[in-house]
């Protein structure tokens, strides 16, 4: 039976950060990780081995984090970065008024969303209602209880 693969969407600039990420757990962080353990079993008894016990964590979180980085880098599907598009596409910057505020969102694949960084996925609700929208476009949107109107102002 043959395995689908997932697609990831990705801006250009997403995959350089997971390739550099994946590479960073790889190369530097698994090594650290092996050492912490290996001195960790100094301490002697692992069943009672705080340390070890740590140390192994790690390594699990840090195995699954390079598991799912190389699914998504195995399935990365790049969106060419939007030339001035009329409307909202994956790749755009948008300015928007939202709730008689200004907000700029960059809208990018759900890998590569950080809204700390105004990178907002397009799986979101506001991402969402964003898609396909034109300059001057308004559309109201409920995020939980919370009604919003989301004017677009700008599309870059």
């Amino acid at each position: 039976m043959q395995t689908k693969i997932r697609k990831f969407l990705l801006t250009e600039e997403g995959l350089v950060h997971l390739r550099n990420e994946h590479e960073e757990l790889t190369r530097v962080e698994r090594a650290e990780v092996v050492e912490r353990i290996q001195k960790a079993r100094e301490f002697g008894d692992l069943a009672e081995n705080s340390e070890y016990d740590a140390a192994k964590e790690a390594q699990s979180l840090l195995e699954a984090r390079i598991a799912e980085l190389q699914e998504v880098l195995h399935g990365a599907q790049i969106v060419e970065k939007s030339t001035e598009s009329d409307f909202v596409v994956i790749g755009s910057t948008v300015i928007v008024q939202m709730n008689d505020e200004e907000h700029e969102f960059r809208i990018v694949g759900s890998m590569e969303a950080n809204p700390a960084d105004r990178k907002i996925s397009n799986d979101s609700p506001v991402g969402k209602a964003l898609l396909g929208l034109k300059t001057g476009e308004t559309i109201e949107i409920g995020v939980g209880p919370v009604k919003s109107t989301i004017k677009v102002l700008q599309i870059n």
